[in-house]
């Protein structure tokens, strides 16, 4: 089964940061997926850039909108992400507990599933 790690971190963080913990903070990171490779638990991973680049889309009601980042009603942002093979919820739970960015920012863990399954769980 697939979880997904989504690291939610509170907008205009990075910018509180220098360089040189920027870059401790995106080495630990990645010294964390390559332990989660070495584990054969790694799917996926990737880093997202700030909402300052991004684009929101929405078609509803027949008329398409864009809408340029950054957001404004945005407190939070999706700072990046692990797509991990975990037998069970409580494996990945457990995996997101040892990662680095649960110390400045909420990890969530997400089964990945169909839409149409609302199951618990």
């Amino acid at each position: 089964m697939s979880h997904m790690l989504l690291i939610v971190e509170p907008t205009g963080q990075r910018r509180t940061r220098t360089e040189s913990q920027g870059r401790e903070v995106y080495a630990r990171m990645q010294q964390f997926g390559e332990s989660l490779k070495a584990r054969g638990k790694l799917l996926a991973v990737e880093s997202l850039a700030s909402q300052s680049q991004a684009v929101r889309v929405h078609t509803g009601g027949g008329k398409p909108q864009v809408l340029d980042g950054p957001f404004a009603e945005a407190k939070e942002m999706i700072g990046g992400f692990f797509l991990l093979k975990c037998d069970s919820m409580a494996e990945a739970v457990a995996i997101a507990h040892e990662c680095p960015a649960a110390e400045w920012a909420t990890v969530e863990v997400r089964a990945v599933g169909p839409c149409y399954d609302d199951s618990p769980g």
